[in-house]
């Protein structure tokens, strides 16, 4: 019996590159003959016309099977809503703007096949990214790495193929608070890394702003390393024993040559310091709070509109 494949795409205001993206999918997979293939699209809360799109490929082929969250979740919830719903031996996540290019799958299918569970995509140049963006990725991958204890793959992002038991892996973790890129990592088995160059967006415009980068730059390292708090817990002892020195340092100078009334500027110098390393890491502690917070709600991690055309009915279980 063939091992059926699913290819996972999360998607978000991509109406524009919908068809593109599956004709593309369609020209690999119809050349590998050995598989099956379901394409899985995960509409995350879009507001164009998205899902009629995809609708659309799923009444002309069976292939297609789509999720349709009931807002927008953001990537991270899409993709493991996707995973809950995938069907497949193996899966594929895959963005839909086509900046990682679907004929990488035959490339991902050979190694699966020569017993790897995760077939990462390492990107060796990106194509339509800014230096900006490019270096502070690169600043993240380094901070991230000298911060956990874990290996994270730098130049990696999410297009991979994922082994059956690398996927029930992911499927235990149900924090609310998620980073993939680092959870592929954790997980661990064995993983083959395969190089590409990655190609701009076919059409659209990118949906990871500063901001959304930002964001999930501190998801990534209060997700994977406690070192923040460890930092400002040490920060705090190397200024608490500067004050207590200077401190030594005033009394005994006061006590020898007597001391006017002075000093004002170098005084709220100290205060205002001081004040602002106390709300700093007021600041750190209050991410790792937030955090806490909202894994005790254990609300679920999405909530489904339909899945292939069917309403999906959320049923109180009383426990």
């Amino acid at each position: 019996m063939s091992k059926l494949v699913t290819i996972l795409a999360p998607a978000y205001n991509e109406e524009e590159v919908i068809d593109s993206f599956y004709e593309r999918v369609i020209e690999v997979t119809s050349q590998i003959l050995d598989y099956e293939f379901e394409i899985l699209f995960v509409n995350d809360g879009s507001k164009d016309g998205t899902l009629e799109c995809i609708k659309r490929l799923r009444h002309k082929d069976a292939q297609v099977n789509f999720v349709d969250l009931s807002r927008n979740f953001g990537k991270e919830i899409a993709m493991i809503a996707g995973l809950d719903y995938a069907k497949g031996d193996g899966v594929v996540i895959i963005d839909v703007d086509l900046q990682d290019p679907p004929e990488l799958i035959p490339e991902m299918i050979k190694y699966w096949e020569q017993g790897y569970d995760d077939i990462y995509a390492k990107r060796e140049s990106r194509a339509g990214e800014t230096w900006l963006k490019k270096w502070t990725s690169s600043a993240f991958y380094r901070l991230l790495q000298k911060t956990t204890r874990i290996s994270i793959q730098e130049d990696t992002g999410d297009f991979r193929l994922l082994d059956r038991r690398s996927v029930n892996a992911l499927l235990k973790m149900r924090e609310s608070q998620r980073y993939t890129k680092g959870l592929f990592s954790w997980i661990g088995y064995n993983k083959k890394e395969i190089l590409y160059n990655r190609d701009p967006r076919v059409a659209g415009t990118t949906k990871w702003n500063y901001s959304k980068l930002v964001d999930l730059a501190i998801e990534g390292i209060t997700s994977f390393s406690t070192a923040p708090l460890r930092f400002s817990s040490l920060f705090g002892i190397v200024i608490s024993l500067g004050a207590f020195i200077y401190m030594a340092f005033i009394i005994l100078k006061t006590l020898i040559v007597g001391e006017m009334v002075s000093g004002y500027p170098s005084l709220m110098s100290i205060i205002l310091f001081i004040g602002g390393i106390q709300l700093l890491s007021l600041g750190i502690i209050g991410e790792y709070l937030g955090r806490i917070f909202n894994e005790t709600k254990n609300r679920p991690l999405y909530l489904v509109n339909e899945y292939n055309n069917d309403r999906v009915v959320v049923k109180y279980e009383d426990k």
